[in-house]
């Protein structure tokens, strides 16, 4: 007996007119049911205007490095032939100690060219002797202050935002920290950079002083920002009485980053995107002869191209800014430290190798 094969019905029209009329799917039928169901919560569905995973990340204003140089201030020479940086409109604050160190002027020569005269490299790196170390630092203290047994207090760095009173600081046992604050007189409150950002803050009224090492970690977890509510909470520091000055460290010349960095600093500050910029390569033989740098690699991936450029400097100044210090109140005293080797210290342009500065401030006794 022949086999039979089922088939389902037609479906009936009620009218001649709806033999030609499309017949919903189940996809738009079971949309119309969530819709529904939504509207019966008071709620909407959300309707895609784009298809899902496409992802924009963000342009940033296309630069050349060289529009990106700052000018080095111009270091002060001690008598004692100690070169450091002082900002000009500190020097009506009679009260305060302050200074941003170069290399210039010291007993070190662990990184000094043989035909060079002796360095101020202002940390215990392994590659100096820590007894012309702690000589440099009597040599800072005399330029600053007119007296070399002025105390510095540092701290074991570590890329963070704790915050210490210098007060708590032993000599036997340094503190692991990146920012100290004070309100004692005669001593001087020290950190210690060679390419990071020092951030050296004072209040004019309540004569209270602060040192601030921002380095990209420090900054993404808002060292500057937290340090200055501390000062709030221990002298009672209002920002408007606050002033601040930003010394030497690694421009947006020079500082090309990654992705985790750009990424860390899109999920904490809004305005992340002023802080980068697409800098092109300036090579004149790749600006002359392009088509020896071609790859077969996909677009975007490619070694060619712009690098992602970090503004340390601006992240800090923006920090300042939000914890509520006037702009006109922000001192920015610095160079690239990558630009100018020879005379500040630079772990990027030295590869590794390289000696410290140190930025100061304190309060006259």
């Amino acid at each position: 007996m022949p086999s039979r094969t089922r088939t389902s019905p037609r479906p009936k029209s009620s009218s001649p007119s709806s033999a030609g009329a499309q017949v919903p799917d189940a996809t738009s039928a079971s949309l119309e049911e969530l819709d529904a169901l939504f509207a019966s919560a008071g709620l909407k569905r959300h309707r895609r205007e784009k298809p899902a995973g496409v992802v924009h990340r963000a342009r940033y204003q296309e630069k050349s490095a060289e529009e990106l140089q700052r000018a080095p201030a111009e270091p002060y020479r001690a008598p004692n032939g100690v070169e450091f940086i002082l900002v000009p409109r500190w020097k009506t604050l009679s009260w305060l100690w302050h200074g941003f160190s170069t290399r210039r002027g010291g007993v070190s020569r662990a990184y000094a060219p043989e035909d060079a005269p002796g360095e101020l490299n202002l940390g215990f790196t392994p590659d100096d002797d820590r007894a012309h170390v702690l000589r440099n630092r009597e040599l800072l203290a005399e330029a600053v202050t007119g007296d070399s047994s002025t105390p510095i207090v540092t701290l074991r760095q570590i890329h963070s935002s704790v915050l210490i009173l210098a007060e708590s600081v032993s000599g036997d046992r340094p503190c692991r920290g990146d920012s100290l604050v004070t309100g004692q007189p005669g001593l001087l409150l020290g950190v210690q950079t060679a390419d990071c950002i020092p951030v050296l803050v004072a209040d004019r009224k309540r004569k209270a002083v602060a040192a601030f090492h921002a380095g990209w970690r420090g900054t993404v977890k808002r060292i500057v920002e937290a340090g200055i509510g501390r000062m709030r909470l221990e002298f009672g520091s209002r920002p408007e009485d606050l002033t601040a000055a930003i010394g030497p460290g690694v421009g947006p010349c020079c500082y090309a980053v990654g992705e985790e960095v750009q990424s860390q600093f899109e999920s904490q500050f809004t305005y992340a995107p002023a802080l980068f910029h697409e800098v092109y390569d300036t090579d004149p033989v790749r600006t002359k002869y392009p088509m020896l740098f071609l790859t077969q690699r996909a677009p975007g991936h490619s070694l060619m191209g712009p690098s992602l450029h970090l503004d340390l400097i601006e992240a800090n100044r923006r920090q300042l800014l939000a914890a509520g210090l006037k702009p006109g109140a922000i001192h920015v005293a610095t160079g690239c430290t990558n630009c100018h080797p020879n005379t500040l210290f630079s772990h990027r342009a030295s590869g590794g190798r390289t000696g410290r500065m140190m930025s100061v401030i304190g309060i006259r006794p």
